[in-house]
């Protein structure tokens, strides 16, 4: 149960960070410099944050430094999509893919690939998370954006494989802290190198879209890091599905103490989750 708990952590840090994305979005803009400069900004945050919860020491071995730029290549692509959709599609149908996608890879790959068992347990609750998921979209501007769609489902699900895959690796690497900390390094470096190498864009960056930054930077690396500890005891499998009944939640409920009340398809999606995870927690 403890690691339930640590999961319900991290899921509350995911919920808030759909907030701070779209904030940054209105603030800056979308496109491939205000995905660099949302990358490099949140890296830094995340960093600082990191450095002090692993007592300012970097571990390095070469196969966390490769896992490490692929994450941080997979979160660039990410974000730009993100950025992209934000601007051409409602909040439900960007959340829907994006936790569809983080759902249903690790879902997949932990069962093939890493012989975790397909329970009743597992299926049933990813089939009403989905189910739930449907629920909250809504419509209007929808359209037009199917390549971000594939790219916001297909990358964040690989977020979680990658991490499934550096936690079950049999090769030399560094703590769950320390690869997150590389991770967030790359990331920075592989930003601020490319923002470089682009054209220039006189814009300012807004008091707000710092905020924005640093708020997903800090909830983002320290969210990941806990669910990597989680990995280690806890099936991706059960995991992720967990995770996304959670952001689900937890995001409608935040929704209360916001002008934007939730909506009853919403506050159904939420009691679906809810039944979701207590199938997955208590059926074997």
């Amino acid at each position: 149960m403890l690691n339930y708990g640590l999961i319900l952590l991290s899921t509350l840090m995911f919920s808030l960070m759909f907030f701070f994305n779209q904030t940054f979005q209105k603030s800056y803009g979308g496109g491939l410099r205000a995905a660099l400069l949302f990358s490099a900004g949140t890296g830094i945050a995340g960093l600082l944050v990191l450095m002090i919860i692993n007592g300012f020491a970097i571990e390095y071995t070469h196969f966390t430094l490769i896992m490490a730029t692929l994450n941080a290549l997979n979160g660039l692509a990410f974000t730009f999509c993100s950025l992209k959709a934000l601007g051409k599609i409602n909040l439900s149908l960007y959340s829907l893919f994006s936790m569809l996608g983080g759902m249903a890879l690790p879902f997949v790959v932990g069962i093939i690939f890493y012989n975790e068992p397909l329970t009743w347990g597992k299926g049933v609750c990813f089939a009403i998370i989905t189910l739930a998921l449907l629920l909250t979209v809504e419509k209007g501007s929808g359209r037009g954006g199917l390549i971000y769609y594939v790219g916001i489902f297909t990358l964040n699900g690989m977020s979680g494989v990658l991490s499934k895959i550096f936690v079950d690796a049999p090769y030399e690497k560094a703590s769950d802290a320390g690869y997150t900390i590389l991770c967030a390094l790359v990331t920075v470096v592989l930003s601020l190198l490319i923002l470089l190498i682009i054209r220039p864009e006189k814009k300012r960056i807004t008091p707000m879209a710092i905020l924005s930054m640093a708020g997903n930077g800090i909830l983002c690396r320290v969210g990941n890091w806990i669910l990597l500890i989680t990995l280690a005891t806890l099936p991706a499998s059960a995991q992720y599905p967990f995770v996304t009944g959670g952001t689900m939640i937890l995001s409608t409920l935040i929704c209360f103490f916001t002008p934007n009340k939730p909506s009853k398809r919403e506050i159904a999606a939420v009691i679906l989750s809810f039944i979701g995870l207590l199938v997955l927690v208590f059926i074997p």
